[in-house]
């Protein structure tokens, strides 16, 4: 597969972005991943970049982009944070990507079993940790079922899960809201905004 040009990033459209990620995860998926050279990748990229999205996840070891979509060098820009949220440099980096890079795609992606979104079910509190659960919790309190406190922790995973894609979405809101360039953007059609959540279990990437 080969690299990304300044006229090959021109031709993508953000729907085609979002195709080319569905396709790489269903390679990932089927242990097929395209033929690439990556040393000539390295070379081919020595003097610039022309990636086609954007990708915000969690530090998660299972979680690598650039493999879940089986993706090569320069070809996504690679955000990540534990709990896939956002924060002004954060917001920076998207608007540096989209906006003067040409990515076409946002996404931000969310996985199942996550470390951050449980951490936040339980109010976990320790040293600057505490700092970045209280991002996530806003995401808890929105999920309004189950009721019961005794199943609102990380021993239930449905509700962690739950939790997780309620933060996704909670994250496209809040890009939308605090990124006059990127709202503008989207709703120009140059970009795409979307979710995703990533299940540990099979590699699969559901779009939301």
């Amino acid at each position: 597969m080969k690299t990304h040009t300044k006229e090959t990033q021109e031709t993508i459209t953000p729907k085609k972005a979002l195709d080319f990620l569905i396709e790489g995860n269903q390679r990932f998926q089927n242990n097929l991943r395209a033929n690439r050279n990556l040393l000539e990748q390295v070379d081919e990229t020595a003097n610039g970049q022309f990636p086609f999205a954007t990708i915000l996840s969690c530090i998660d070891s299972r979680v690598s982009s650039e493999l879940v979509f089986d993706q090569g060098l320069g070809d996504i820009f690679s955000i990540r944070i534990a709990g896939n949220f956002i924060n002004e440099d954060i917001l920076g980096s998207m608007e540096f990507a989209c906006k003067l890079a040409g990515t076409k795609l946002l996404v931000v992606l969310g996985h199942t079993a996550c470390g951050a979104i449980k951490g936040a079910c339980d109010h976990a509190r320790l040293g600057n940790l505490t700092a970045l659960i209280n991002k996530i919790e806003p995401a808890v309190e929105a999920v309004k079922e189950p009721k019961e406190e005794t199943l609102r922790n990380s021993k239930n995973i449905d509700f962690v899960n739950e939790v997780a894609e309620k933060n996704v979405l909670m994250t496209i809101d809040n890009i939308r809201s605090s990124s006059v360039v990127l709202a503008e953007m989207e709703n120009k059609g140059e970009i795409k905004i979307v979710g995703g959540m990533y299940d540990i279990k099979t590699g699969g990437v559901k779009f939301l």
